[in-house]
C-alpha cells in the first residue's frame, strides 16, 4: 500500500486561503513553558470505504500548511493492482508499515470504516501512535465487524445505490460531488466490511483519542457512553477522549472540508504541543 499523491482530490478545490488553521507564529514550532520546540508531526490518515487517499486533499493541505507531514494511504485492496482477498487485519498490517517507517511517533487518522483499521494499528504499535482521530467513526471492539449488511458482489464491496443510506448520512453533498463520489468510488473487500477485528494489547486504552462527531452531536455520543452502549464499549474503556462536533453528513471530507482541516490541524497541534511537553521533560 502506497501513499496517496498522484490521484486528483476527489472533493472540489482546495482548502480556502482564509480558513481558519489554528496556530500562529512558526508553524515548526511549539512553545512550552517559555521554551519552543518543533512540533511537526506525521499524520497517517486512512479513508472510509470506497474512498482512496486523494480524499483527505483539503485536509492535508491545511496540515502541511500548519508545519505538519501527512501520510494519506489508500487502503489495501482498493488498488488497481492489489489482490481481493483482503481482511481488516491485512489493511491494518499496511497500514503499520507505514507508521514503522516514520520512525517516530505520528497522528493516525480513521474516517467510517477506517476507524476500525486505525484502532487496530494503533493496538499492534500502541507506542507509535501519539493520537488516534476518528472522522464519524469510533474503535472497533474485538470480534466486531464495520458492516455486515453491506451488499457482496463476486467478494467485494461496491459502493450502494444512494437509497442504501440514511438522508442524514448524505447531508452537505451536493448533485455534483455525489456524481464524482460514485465516479471515483473504489470497491471494497467483502472481508474487510464483514469480518472480525482481531486485538491483542490492551495498551491501546492509553492512546489519546478525538471523536469528530458529524451525524450525531457530542452530547448523544457522551450519552452513548454513560449508558454503556456496545456501539461505544471501546470508546469508554479509552483514558483521554476529546469529543468534537461538526454538524453535518457522514462524508465532512466532502461536504465541510475546511472546516474539518481546521478542526483536524487543532488536533494534531495539540499532540504536537503535548509531546514536546513531554519531550522536554
Amino acid at each position: 500500500m502506497a501513499e496517496a499523491s498522484t490521484p486528483p482530490p476527489l472533493v472540489p478545490g482546495p482548502v480556502p486561503s482564509d480558513a481558519p488553521v489554528p496556530g500562529s507564529g512558526d508553524p515548526q514550532r511549539a512553545d512550552v513553558g517559555g521554551r519552543s520546540y518543533g512540533r511537526g508531526m506525521d499524520v497517517i490518515l486512512i479513508p472510509g470505504f470506497w474512498l482512496d487517499g486523494s480524499s483527505w486533499a483539503p485536509v492535508t493541505a491545511a496540515l502541511a500548511a500548519a508545519g505538519h507531514r501527512p501520510h494519506p494511504v489508500t487502503p489495501l485492496g482498493l488498488g488497481p493492482d492489489d489482490p481481493t482477498e483482503v481482511t481488516l487485519a491485512d489493511q491494518a498490517a499496511a497500514v503499520v508499515t507505514v507508521l514503522d517507517g516514520l520512525g517516530a511517533p505520528a497522528v493516525v487518522v480513521g474516517h467510517s470504516g477506517g476507524g476500525a483499521v486505525a484502532y487496530a494499528v494503533a493496538d499492534a504499535r500502541p507506542d507509535a501512535v501519539a493520537r488516534l482521530v476518528y472522522v464519524d467513526a469510533g474503535p472497533l471492539g474485538e470480534g466486531g465487524v464495520v458492516n455486515d449488511d453491506l451488499p457482496v458482489v463476486d467478494g467485494m464491496v461496491p459502493l450502494p445505490d444512494w437509497g442504501f443510506f440514511e438522508d442524514e448520512e448524505l447531508a452537505g453533498l451536493s448533485s455534483s460531488v455525489l456524481e464524482e463520489f460514485r465516479a471515483r468510488a473504489r470497491p471494497v473487500p467483502a472481508q474487510v466490511a464483514a469480518g472480525p477485528q482481531r486485538l491483542h494489547d490492551e495498551r491501546r486504552y492509553a492512546v489519546p483519542a478525538t471523536v469528530i462527531c458529524s451525524t450525531m452531536t457530542a452530547d448523544q455520543l457522551r450519552e452513548l457512553m454513560a449508558g454503556g452502549h456496545p456501539y461505544v464499549a471501546e470508546l469508554t474503556l479509552a483514558r483521554d477522549v476529546d469529543i468534537l462536533e461538526l454538524p453535518t453528513g457522514h462524508w465532512p471530507q466532502l461536504s465541510r472540508p475546511a472546516d474539518l482541516a481546521a478542526l483536524m490541524v487543532a488536533a494534531v497541534d495539540k499532540t504536537a504541543a503535548d509531546k514536546a511537553a513531554v519531550d522536554k521533560t
